[in-house]
């Protein structure tokens, strides 16, 4: 279900009068039967699979607390582990590493030898497992609750979480409807204890829950999907376009991107603060950041976070060396890329992330063994500030082409850089369109630095607000079937 449909606005209308009409035996019943319902409109069957981890990764935790001999309970974590992974790892990369193996064998004119994924499975449940044109559909948001229900085995092993006993509320954990799909990836501690509270209702949170809704509402549809159709215009075709007009798409891509995740994260924080849960903040303005590494202090932090506390920290971290630690760096990234999708262009835009971090170490490391002091003023700043942004823009071009040969990505690259500035940009969009989607991206910018949260404790002005941005939303969103970008993840 899309969080930009109507029917999601009855769903959420629906679920949410009823959850304060219930106990709380009944309020926990009716989240995890919505959740159940919220995940099956995308395609019913692979709520097996969503149900078949749960069930394991329960039973791992139960077993897990019970036992105090350190090689079982190793052992029961790296099963759950392994669980998770070779489910994520067998519908999310096995096509990718199939194709890949027999590209090479065939450059050496040995054929195909793997199968395709579509081709394991009897001839019915592929039916299940594929779309119109045969190609084996993700389970949705598979990465998202994977990396979730990781966390919660993790923190049981280390003993940071007690084991839940409640297989309702652990299921809710997995599958809670707001971020069931797209995040962000809680925490066991974070979460556990808020679904056996009882929130009554709070008109403050039910304020600030819609405010956020509302304007993520409008990042996606009035602004990331506006822009969209310039993007989609361009890249579609690039090899028809000048390198002005990649220039521009890849600029708009770079905010529609953010538009549209953190449009999603707003949607789901307010859905749930509205009903009187919290959820962790996901995005902070990472547009402001004047390094890569401010830059995913910012963006995606639930998943960011993530990364440093299970996969960055067992490497070793920063205790182990200099080399060690750019290693870690390195691998963190380049398996975030992976974590993205099986496409050579997302493990291209990890990788770049990861060496712009060890360069940024390298560079810091040096400046601080000459005893230079960089000056803190308004140019440094500035500069900083492009320089960061200018990097992670153009690496978003890897990231919007992950379906595309890699050299289609160099070739935009290479068209941007060596573009004229006589050039004129091609859009399907007139020109009063082209600085209407100007002006809107100037318009989050500027909220979003003055105001990174909507005022609503004036009753009033919340009203006006809501209504207003209601009817923006209505008379200037672009409301076509595009979903979430990173639904597909």
């Amino acid at each position: 279900m899309l969080f930009n449909s109507l029917q999601f606005i009855i769903f959420f209308i629906v679920v949410t009068v009823a959850y304060f009409s219930l106990s709380w035996r009944g309020r926990w019943v009716l989240l995890l039967a919505a959740s159940c319902y919220f995940y099956m409109v995308f395609k019913p069957v692979y709520i097996l699979i969503l149900f078949g981890t749960i069930i394991i990764d329960y039973i791992a935790g139960l077993w897990i607390e019970k036992t105090h001999d350190p090689g079982k309970r190793k052992l029961l974590l790296v099963i759950s582990l392994i669980s998770n992974i070779g489910i994520l790892a067998f519908f999310k990369y096995y096509d990718f590493f199939s194709d890949s193996v027999n590209h090479l064998l065939g450059l050496v004119d040995l054929g195909p030898a793997i199968p395709p994924l579509g081709g394991l499975v009897p001839q019915r449940i592929a039916e299940w497992m594929t779309n119109g044109a045969g190609q084996v559909l993700l389970p949705i948001g598979l990465s998202f609750h994977t990396f979730q229900a990781m966390s919660y085995t993790i923190e049981v092993y280390r003993g940071n979480q007690k084991a839940e006993h409640h297989f309702g509320i652990y299921a809710l954990y997995v599958m809670f409807y707001p971020q069931l799909v797209a995040g962000p990836i809680e925490r066991p501690q974070n979460m556990l204890f808020q679904f056996h509270s009882y929130f009554k209702y709070d008109f403050e949170n039910v304020k600030a829950g819609l405010m956020q809704m509302a304007f993520g509402m409008f990042k996606k549809v009035v602004i990331g999907d506006r822009l969209a159709l310039m993007i989609d215009y361009a890249y579609d075709n690039p090899y028809e376009q000048n390198g002005l007009t990649m220039l521009v798409a890849t600029l708009f891509f770079t905010f529609r991107i953010y538009c549209d995740f953190s449009g999603y994260s707003d949607i789901a924080i307010g859905a749930a603060r509205v009903m009187g849960f919290t959820l962790m903040e996901n995005f902070r303005r990472p547009y402001e950041a004047t390094s890569i590494t401010e830059f995913w202090a910012r963006w995606h932090i639930s998943l960011s976070t993530w990364f440093r506390d299970y996969l960055y920290i067992p490497l070793g971290g920063n205790r182990k060396g200099e080399l060690r630690r750019y290693f870690n760096l390195f691998t963190v990234f380049l398996v975030s890329g992976l974590w993205h999708g099986a496409s050579w262009n997302y493990m291209i835009w990890g990788s770049l992330h990861g060496m712009f971090l060890v360069m940024a170490n390298v560079r810091d490391k040096w400046l601080k063994k000459a005893g230079i002091t960089l000056p803190q003023n308004a140019l440094v700043y500035g500069f900083n500030l492009v320089f960061t942004f200018s990097l992670v823009a153009l690496t978003w071009v890897f990231f919007r082409n992950d379906k595309a040969p890699v050299r289609r990505s160099f070739d935009i690259l290479r068209n941007i850089f060596t573009l004229s500035w006589d050039e004129t940009v091609r859009s399907p969009l007139n020109t009063v369109e082209m600085w209407f989607c100007v002006f809107l991206i100037v318009l989050l910018l500027v909220k979003e630095h003055y105001f990174l949260k909507i005022p609503t404790r004036n009753t009033v002005l919340f009203y006006s607000l809501f209504i207003f941005l209601c009817l923006v939303i209505y008379f200037f969103g672009v409301f076509t079937s595009n979903q979430f970008i990173y639904f597909q993840f």
